[in-house]
């Protein structure tokens, strides 16, 4: 029977031999859900090209994507329970590379897209704005130089996910063609400010868009909250937020990256970040299971200050977001913390113009790539 939550979202169980058997099926395949109108070709092979759902016995996975992608299989009485992709889970966490934040949404959309060199006479309104930095997006995962070795996730936006690139689901692009990681910004943006942060909104249809997520080769999650002054009242609602919704999101079989960023021009950094790892600590302990989060924290003032969550059981990985530094700036703060690897987004894009003929937006990317990828693998 097909799952309600993926029903809703449009998938289909896809038929495998009756001779297949669990371990076959478990180790060797991964995409499992057919979009409407899908055949048997929508069963993977490790090399992302379409194969026979029964291998070979003497087959061995090479490629990414060899692990599971979650889902069911679903033929001759044979089902595989879902699980957390191992694959997606051990190139996150292990060796270099970065996580590229491609997530801006409604509200940073067009000042990302000035910085790409297209002001807002170039759309009328909303669809079509997302319709231009889609354009941008694709040109930018498209390109041979935004390649697995170097990025090993990449977070997007909502309507990102719901689009496609090349014919398939942006995030199921990522992971089929490039290995690379999807994650979902799942916050509807920042509350006013109260106590010296700004909480998130909240997000009533968390529930009903992970489903959907997961269907989608989607890994895990990021919810931003931002933090202005050193208010312990404030930064303990807004780490307290966070936990509550990554509990929920774990509950999806989800990673969830927790993004409490300081803001880089608080007066009071230094203090905030020492309210913040105290209260981060304590979320930690209270985490119940054994689901590990993410964290998403801006560069701090002292080096090497959040190491012990590098090393922490309940945190896959520790990422830092540039926060409006330049890219040389938060390069090199980065080096400075071994352990943490880089989600840039303004600092990855800084010099892609849409002008730009291909040879040098590919040259301009390269270059973007190539430095944060050195400085994340401190």
């Amino acid at each position: 029977m097909i799952p309600r939550d993926l029903a809703k979202a449009g998938h289909r169980p896809v038929t495998v031999p009756q001779g297949a058997s669990r371990r076959e099926l478990a180790a060797d395949l991964q995409v499992v859900w057919g979009r409407p109108g899908g055949v048997a070709s929508d069963i993977l092979c490790p090399n992302a090209l379409p194969c026979p759902a029964r291998p070979p016995a003497d087959h061995r996975p090479e490629h990414p994507q060899s692990a599971t992608l979650r889902g069911f299989l679903v033929g001759g009485g044979v089902q595989v329970s879902e699980s957390i992709g191992r694959e997606q889970a051990r190139r996150v966490a292990e060796g270099g590379g970065f996580i590229a934040a491609l997530d801006q949404s409604g509200g940073s959309t067009p000042k990302a897209l000035r910085l790409y060199g297209v002001d807002e006479s170039a759309y009328a309104n909303d669809s079509e704005m997302y319709d231009v930095v889609h354009a941008m997006r694709t040109r930018i995962v498209t390109n041979p130089r935004f390649d697995g070795a170097r990025v090993r996730g990449a977070i997007l936006f909502q309507n990102t996910v719901d689009r496609e690139v090349e014919g398939l689901p942006t995030s199921e692009y990522l992971w089929r063609r490039k290995g690379i990681v999807p994650f979902l910004k799942v916050d509807h943006g920042l509350a006013d400010e109260q106590d010296g942060v700004q909480r998130m909104k909240p997000i009533p249809d968390l529930d009903d868009r992970l489903p959907a997520a997961r269907a989608k080769a989607v890994f895990g999650t990021k919810m931003r909250s931002v933090i202005k002054a050193a208010n312990a009242a404030g930064i303990a609602a807004v780490v307290e937020q966070q936990f509550a919704f990554a509990e929920a999101i774990l509950g999806h079989d989800l990673v969830p990256i927790i993004e409490p960023e300081v803001d880089i021009h608080a007066p009071d950094k230094a203090a905030c970040e020492g309210l913040l790892r105290e209260r981060l600590h304590a979320g930690l302990h209270a985490l119940r299971g054994d689901g590990q989060v993410m964290f998403k924290l801006t560069l701090p003032e002292e080096a090497g200050y959040y190491a012990a969550f590098c090393a922490h059981p309940k945190v896959l990985r520790v990422v830092a977001l540039s926060g409006g530094y330049s890219r040389a700036e938060a390069n090199r703060k980065l080096e400075a913390n071994p352990g943490v690897i880089a989600s840039f987004s303004r600092a990855l894009t800084e010099g892609l113009r849409v002008d730009q003929d291909a040879a040098a937006f590919t040259a301009q990317l390269d270059d973007a790539v190539a430095g944060i990828a050195a400085a994340s693998a401190t």
